[in-house]
Formats: structure tokens, C-alpha cells, sequence
């Protein structure tokens, strides 16, 4: 009996270590915005950001929603330009990174430069990595692994959350 003890309290420990580091390294990362100027300048209340955004932009920039697929024009926008956020008019991707994915949404193949910051999403259960503005830290959308060369990335992203600048690259 003793024996049997010992492997069931074996079992435990182990599972228990295994559940521990995979929550651990499953945890949602923190986003945090580039820089210290950024913080405090995008650090709005919740009312600053409803007077600043239509109600569509604050339900996905802040709230971290999704807005329906095919619902905005930006999705067949095909002229050269920059696309930024449209909570702060930060630059986040270029006109010659985007492509049709049929998904519903804009969808990029990478990012400017420092233009994002990544964390976990588990509301659909399984992980996902969430993007968002690095300097407003307004949600953009999801990125996926099953876009085209040269990333084979696929950058996500609600309409709503863009504002396209047209002119050169």
C-alpha cells in the first residue's frame, strides 16, 4: 500500500511541475509600450477614448473586439501608402506588404519596425498571438503563421483599427 502511495504521490508531483511550467510559459505577455513618452502621452481613461474613437474603433482598439469580415473598405484598398493606427496615427504597415488573404480582413505579411508589440490570446481556448500599436497599445488584430514568403506571417488586422495615408512607400 505504501508503494502504491508513493507512485500516486510521484504522479502528482509530476503533473504538478508539468502544469505549473506550461502555465508559466503559456501566460499572457504584458504589452508595454516603447517608450516612457508614449505611456504617458496614450495613457487615456476609458472616456477619453470614447470621445476620441467611433464606437466600432473603441470596441476593437481597447476592448479588444472584432469586427465582422468584409465589413471594411480598407480590405480591398489597393493604392500605395502607410497603414496606422487609428487610436494614435502611429505608422504600423506599408501598402507594399499587404495582400488579399480572402479572410475579410487586411492582412499584411509584416510590419514597420518597431511598429508592434505581441501577447498570448486565449479567448478562443487555444493560444493565439494578439498585436497591438506599440505606442497606443490599441488592439489591431491576430497574426498567424500560414501567410506568404518572405515571413510566411499573416498580420491580421480589424479595418477599423487603420487608417490608410495614401502616397509612396
Amino acid at each position: 500500500m505504501s508503494i502504491n502511495f508513493l507512485f500516486l504521490g510521484r504522479r502528482s508531483l509530476i503533473v504538478f511541475l508539468f502544469t505549473s511550467i506550461m502555465r508559466f510559459a503559456l501566460k499572457p505577455i504584458e504589452v508595454f509600450a516603447s517608450s516612457e513618452d508614449s505611456i504617458d502621452e496614450w495613457n487615456l481613461s476609458n472616456d477619453q477614448w470614447k470621445k476620441k474613437l467611433s464606437p466600432e474603433a473603441y470596441s476593437v482598439l481597447r476592448k479588444e473586439g472584432t469586427e465582422r469580415p468584409f465589413s471594411n473598405s480598407l480590405n480591398n484598398e489597393k493604392r500605395e501608402g502607410v497603414f496606422h493606427c487609428a487610436g494614435c496615427d502611429f505608422p504600423l504597415f506599408t501598402s507594399k506588404t499587404k495582400f488579399d488573404s480572402g479572410t475579410g480582413w487586411p492582412s499584411f505579411w509584416d510590419h514597420l519596425p518597431g511598429s508592434i508589440e505581441t501577447k498570448l490570446d486565449f479567448k478562443l481556448i487555444v493560444p493565439r498571438t494578439e498585436y497591438h500599436c506599440a505606442r497606443c497599445l490599441g488592439h489591431q488584430g491576430h497574426v498567424f503563421n500560414d501567410g506568404p514568403a518572405p515571413t510566411g506571417k499573416r498580420f491580421c488586422n480589424n479595418g477599423v483599427a487603420l487608417i490608410f495615408r495614401p502616397g509612396s512607400v
